[in-house]
């Protein structure tokens, strides 16, 4: 178990976790955010081409079934 030096033994700071997530997002350099990929149409795609593939094997095993 890690040893929060900050806070009296016994008591810890339950700010003290989410205080140092916070420092390290914001001092996170810049450059890296913008070299992430600003395309969000992929899973979009991936999404559409797999509600049609379920909606054409429905129709397919109803067709069956039917006929």
């Amino acid at each position: 178990m890690a040893h929060n030096p900050q806070g009296p033994q016994g008591n810890p700071d339950p700010a003290g976790s989410t205080q140092m997530f916070r420092a390290f997002v914001d001092e996170a350099p810049q450059g890296r955010r913008a070299a992430t990929p600003a395309s969000t149409s992929g899973p979009r795609v991936g999404l559409i081409l797999g509600v049609l593939l379920a909606v054409v094997i429905v129709a397919g095993v109803a067709w069956l079934a039917l006929k």
